[in-house]
């Protein structure tokens, strides 16, 4: 009896193992039909990046929790308040004694001549520079462990750089003074970049600037054009403290400083006659090196890094396309987008003839990305075409609207819903800091398409309302998430994705979807 019921185990497991091969043959042959068969339509662009899952890892379910914190890490990216905390700390950068117990000052002697002897700058103990690293220890312990987060992307690009110009590596701490490490960083002057550079300097060492493109906000492009220009200055002064004045006020006032100090050529000694920022220049860039050299000793956790450079490389650009057709097709997250490519002010990567534009992409997508190049073009070509001409900017004078702040709203989560960036709402509305309050109003003025011309055949998306109240679409045959949130002013892919509980691209004709909130 026992051997009975074995050997019909046995068949059963056979049968059972032979219909399992023969439907992986049938699922490899249906995979390998779908990716040679590209047809030029959405929805075939989307089947056929899912096909490639030796290219690129089947997506699964995040959990909701850590999604959000990464969110707003990547809201905290686009965030201008680190650097206008940077900022205002170097031009009111005040002397008076910190207490801090913790770092004796016989202690910071003996670090500083150890930074000293293995880096060019001239590191002298002395009160004041005491004082400011002292102060930043003691009072801005959080935006450092930011920094040295966001340090993981941009310093190996910014060593390279340097490198290749025989430049000291410390000049990447420069960068932090300057900027704060956000590459979109603008100064109430009009300085823009990692490395501040003004419209005509920036001209100057390379850096063009048109409608669709600022090359002072491209990481490498920017820290190659500083490693020029700080190799012009160090030429000029012959001292690397000099040359770093000379960086930040220009080479005027530090000639003038050096005469109305009586000759001298030590910083220390001509500090007193240049401008205010300048005087606290040097002092903020030495502080910031010695708490990144020491930062160890002085027990500081920096955050992870969401993103590493050596985790990206780029594809030159063949066609014109937006980041927003880039990320609907590869799945890649908008901000996470915008801060890989920072330089397209518009969002929108130009094809032009004889300049190299490209895409930063996670490594893992650009393999992906180059086998359906041509079918990725074809959908962004007839999503343009779908659009008034010339191509929409941010927004329109006349499209400005009020948004009252509701419980849970922060600055990215509402940039991210009228398709607008955080610094935008912070200049529009005057804000000095990420902080809002329930109840707050706030300016906006949401991207949206361009009208249609009055002329055009083209229809009102027809919509009906539910029993909520909110406004229902139904799909048709061709429409895509980002194709529908172009007809409804103010909504975004994932507006649409929040609202219908969709986790892909993926859409079907005849289904319903909430376009309103």
């Amino acid at each position: 009896m026992v051997t009975r019921l074995l050997l019909l185990l046995c068949c059963v497991q056979l049968g059972f193992s032979q219909s399992q091969d023969s439907t992986l043959v049938e699922k490899k042959e249906v995979k390998e039909t779908k990716v040679d068969t590209l047809i030029d339509d959405k929805s075939t662009i989307v089947q056929t990046l899912k096909a490639a899952s030796d290219t690129i890892p089947k997506k699964l379910e995040d959990l909701k929790f850590a999604s959000d914190l990464d969110e707003k890490w990547l809201s905290e990216l686009y965030s201008s308040s680190l650097y206008d905390t940077i900022y205002k700390s170097v031009s009111e950068l005040k002397y008076e004694e910190v207490y801090y117990p913790e770092l004796p000052t016989d202690t910071l002697k003996k670090r500083l001549a150890e930074l000293d002897a293995k880096t060019p700058f001239n590191i002298e103990y002395n009160p004041s520079l005491e004082s400011v690293i002292k102060g930043y220890l003691k009072n801005r312990r959080k935006s450092f462990e930011k920094l040295m987060a966001l340090s993981e992307y941009y310093f190996p690009m910014f060593e390279r750089e340097l490198d290749n110009h025989n430049i000291p590596l410390e000049i990447k701490y420069l960068a932090i003074v300057e900027s704060a490490l956000k590459p979109r960083a603008k100064s109430r002057v009009g300085a823009t970049g990692l490395w501040q550079f003004m419209f005509a300097t920036g001209k100057q060492f390379g850096l063009d600037v048109s409608s669709y493109v600022d090359e002072r906000s491209d990481p490498i492009m920017s820290t190659e054009a500083a490693s020029k220009y700080l190799a012009s200055l160090y030429k000029i002064f012959g001292d690397w403290d000099l040359a770093l004045a000379a960086y930040n006020s220009g080479p005027g006032n530090v000639t003038k400083a050096i005469r109305r100090s009586g000759g001298y050529q030590n910083y220390w000694n001509i500090r007193p006659n240049l401008p205010r920022e300048t005087a606290g220049y040097l002092p903020a860039f030495l502080a910031t090196m010695y708490i990144f050299e020491y930062a160890e000793e002085h027990g500081f956790q920096p955050q992870k890094a969401q993103v590493r450079y050596i985790e990206t490389d780029t594809v030159r650009v063949k066609h014109m396309i937006t980041l927003d057709q880039v990320s609907e097709v590869t799945g890649v997250n908008m901000e996470e987008l915008q801060f890989l490519n920072p330089s397209y002010k518009l969002d929108i990567i130009p094809f032009i003839k004889d300049e190299n534009y490209t895409l930063r992409l996670p490594r893992e997508y650009i393999g992906t990305f180059v086998t359906h190049e041509d079918s990725i073009y074809a959908y962004a070509k007839r999503e343009f075409e779908k659009r008034e001409k010339p191509l929409p900017q941010f927004f329109e004078n006349d499209t400005k609207i009020r948004y009252r702040v509701r419980s849970g709203d922060y600055l990215g989560k509402i940039a991210r819903k009228y398709g607008v960036r955080v610094s935008q709402i912070k200049r529009w509305n005057g804000l000095r800091s990420n902080n809002l309050r329930i109840g707050q109003r706030l300016t906006i003025y949401p991207r949206k398409p361009a009208t249609q011309p009055s002329n055009s055949n083209t229809e009102k998306p027809k919509t009906v309302k539910n029993s909520k109240g909110k406004q229902i679409y139904k799909v048709k045959s061709g429409d895509s998430l980002w194709s529908i949130s172009q007809k409804f002013p103010g909504v975004s892919v994932q507006n649409l994705k929040d609202w219908n509980d969709i986790s892909g691209t993926k859409l079907k004709p005849g289904m319903t979807l909430i376009v309103s909130k």
